[in-house]
Order: structure tokens, then sequence, then C-alpha cells
């Protein structure tokens, strides 16, 4: 549906004495959420922009997603910027992303009223020209990935919030019959994708998806080729529709699948643990909507960080939509998914709950007592590791309380096996003595 945000953030830089906890962005502990959802027969999917697939973005979305999905690179106005000429460089980028990952990709979208070309909204068409315009591009672009393609979101929000049919340039200039028409020439072009209507607000039993639902019960009794429903699931913190479930099984009594296509969950800024425990227990119930209907065979989120998302842009106010935060740290919403589909993953400390501050007690002509207090305030540990790195050749002598190492410049000490525990509201403290010669300055310490 929507246009993936193009900024990103940098990564913090935090200096001073203490460090506040951040989740590894790797989290290479936990089991790839593709391969959670592939023992549930599911896939997970992410909405991506070709040129972002390097470095940390590239590595999550090809080893976290079975299936992507193009943020704008398949939709009209990019493909077909002028009449007969395409651009595929994009479309094509992610498709060999995908490929190269063992991915399926989800088509998006064929047919909308919006992200067209002006030549095409400009101009001046009889039915005809506007049915064989529509015909052209629909088979030139499932054609061309014909093979490639798992499923394809070919009309995309056809209906009013009331049921109503959507006025467009195609159904003002061909009637309801395009929704028909374009499903026929996409099963023309590659019979061996799925084929899908995909709509937002039809989360829940209401006038909306009901119309969707007489639609695609209609097009199924006229023997018209409709393989799925998307329900976008654009959703607010805390308004998870209580039908969805219920919603998701009445599609597939009729006999089609049924994927959750655009999945994120905006909350009001700022975001804080409330926020982002009440958004883990969303998607959690989302994702588990899904796992308890076996022809739901799809989640995708509509971007995979917080960065990459158009929720800030478009809702004023609002954002943290994503399961990862700006600088691809999974938050707990992350976890969230992960147990829906069946993982046993543990949930890090709010950002900020945790924290590890560095003191020098004593100091002589060529050596100092340290210590560090690790802390916890809305969250507790049950283990945890202090790391830094000196700057003027400080050496650790000896340490208690805690083992520590020291490889050059950089020192890192692990909890004692009776004090990693540190409960919510408590501290734990170790301490150390080292050389140094000329300066003592005080490092920057992380708490991980």
């Amino acid at each position: 549906m929507r246009s993936l945000r193009t900024g990103l953030s940098l990564a913090a830089l935090v200096t001073g004495a203490a460090l506040l906890f951040t989740a590894p962005a790797a989290h290479a502990a936990d089991t790839p959420l593709r391969d959670l959802a592939a023992a549930k027969g599911k896939l997970i999917g992410t909405a991506v922009t070709g040129s972002k697939l390097t470095g940390a973005y590239g590595d999550l979305a090809g080893s976290q997603f079975s299936s992507l999905t193009p943020g704008n690179a398949m939709k009209w106005e990019t493909v077909e910027p002028a009449q007969g000429t395409f651009n595929w460089t994009e479309a094509d980028q992610i498709v060999a992303f995908a490929q190269a990952h063992h991915q399926q990709v989800r088509g998006h979208t064929l047919v909308w009223h919006s992200q067209n070309p002006s030549w095409l909204t400009n101009g001046t068409w009889t039915p005809a020209q506007l049915g064989s315009l529509l015909q052209n591009h629909i088979s030139t672009e499932v054609g061309r990935y014909k093979g490639k393609i798992a499923a394809w979101d070919v009309v995309n929000e056809p209906f009013n919030e009331d049921g109503s049919y959507r006025p467009t340039i195609w159904y003002n200039g061909l009637g309801p019959d395009y929704i028909a028409n374009a499903l026929t020439w996409a099963h023309a072009a590659d019979p061996a994708a799925k084929l899908y209507i995909n709509d937002y607000n039809v989360e829940g039993v209401d006038a909306k998806s009901t119309a969707l639902y007489n639609l695609v019960r209609s097009l199924k009794a006229a023997g018209v080729p409709i393989d799925g429903v998307g329900l976008q699931a654009h959703l607010i913190l805390g308004q998870v529709p209580a039908t969805l479930q219920q919603n998701i099984q009445r599609f597939a009594d009729l006999g089609v699948d049924v994927a959750l296509t655009e999945l994120d969950i905006r909350m009001a800024l700022p975001s804080d643990s409330t926020k982002l425990a009440q958004q883990k227990a969303d998607f959690t119930s989302v994702v588990a909507a899904c796992v308890a209907v076996s022809r739901c065979v799809n989640v995708t989120v509509w971007g995979f960080a917080d960065s990459d998302s158009w929720v800030d842009s478009t809702f004023p106010g609002y954002g943290a939509a994503t399961p990862y935060d700006a600088d691809y740290v999974p938050k707990p919403a992350y976890y969230g998914i992960a147990e829906a589909l069946g993982g046993t993953t543990t949930t890090p400390p709010p950002t900020g709950s945790c924290t590890a501050a560095y003191s020098v007690g004593s100091q002589w002509n060529n050596g100092f007592t340290g210590q560090v207090t690790v802390s916890c305030s809305g969250a507790s540990l049950s283990s945890w590791k202090v790391n830094w790195t000196y700057g003027a050749g400080q050496q650790i002598t000896q340490a208690w309380n805690a083992t520590c190492t020291q490889s050059g410049a950089a020192v890192s000490c692990a909890n004692a096996s009776y004090n990693g525990t540190v409960p919510d509201g408590s501290s734990v403290t170790f301490g150390f003595n080292a050389s140094w010669s000329g300066s003592n300055p005080v490092p920057t310490v992380t708490l991980g």
C-alpha cells in the first residue's frame, strides 16, 4: 500500500561513563524468524527498498525473512514512468536478492488508484483505451517475472470504508469488471502465481471487509482466478480487532489463502516501556491469529525498522511502528513475533532500564582502583557483561566480583557465578586494580 521511507537515522553515539543497554542487532543466538515461520508452515515477510539491500539492512532482510515485497519498485509510476517505457532496475534488484537468499517475492501492486504516472492519470481515455492500457501493463509486468513471483497483489484498495467501490480511474472508466479483468489478465501472464486482492481496514469483521468477502465469493462463483486476500494490517497500538482471527477464518472458508500483507502497529510518540510492551502484545496476537488458521500463509511487516517506515511522515506524532528500532536493534515487538511463531526468545530489558557506571575510587603514581556498578530500574538481568576500551594504555592487574579479560585496550568483564542476577530496582558492583601512566581518562562503558 504505502511508500517506504527513504531516510535512515545514524546510530546514536554515546559518550561518558555509562551507556544504556541495547540488544545486539544481529541477535545471532535467536532462531531466525523465517525458520520459526517455516516450522509453522508460514512465511514471514518484509517490504524492502532495493537500494538499501546491503550492510546491516541487507543482512537482516536476507536472514530473518522468507518473503520480500517491493515497497515501491513494482508500482506503476516506477516501472512505467512514460507510456510504453519500462524501468525494471529496482524490481530486478529485489528479485535477484530474494533468489540469492532463497526467498519468495510478493509482487506489489498492479492496479491501484495511487502512485500512478501523470501520463496515465492526466490522460483522456475511452473505456477501450483504458482497458487496453491496463491489460498491456499487467501482461508486461507479470510476464517479465513469470516463475519468479510467488504471489501478486493484483488489485489494491478497491473499497471505501462503507463497503462501496472506491471511485478511481479504473472504476470510473471501466466499472467494477476491472477487478475480474485484471485477475484474468494476470493469470494469463503467469498461471502459477497466486493472485490477491489487497485492502486496509479489513482486518476485522465490518462493512468494508464484508464487501471484500462478498466480492471474493462472487469472483470464485464466476470462475475468475482469485487465490487470496491481503489484509494490510496498518494498526494502532492497543486496537487489534477482536474479530481478526474470525475474519481470517471466514475468508479461508471461501477456499482462498489469506496474508497479512503490510503489518505495522503505530504508537503516539515518544515510545516508552509501557507502549513497547503493549506493541509486543499486539504483534503477538496478530501473528498468533494467522498461525491459528491453516490458510493464513504469510505475515509481512511493512518495513522492518523504524527508520524505514512510512508512518512518521504520514501520521504526525506517531511512529515506532515496526519490530526493529532505527538502528536495527530488535524491539520487544520482534520477540512478540518470534514467540507467536513458537520461539522461546527472551525479551531484553527496555532501552535505558539497565545501566553500567564506571568510576575511579583511588589513584596513585602508577596505579588505581576502579569500580563498575550495574543497575536496573524497570527491568532485571539474569547475567551481564560490561565492555570498555581504555584510551591511555591502562592495564587491569586484578579484579573481584567479576571475571575480566583485556586484549590490547579492549576490556570485557562478565558477572561472577553468584552476582549475575540484578533485580529490578537493585544493583551489583565489581572492582579491579589497574596500572596507568601519565593520564587516566574515564572510558565509555557498554552493558550487554
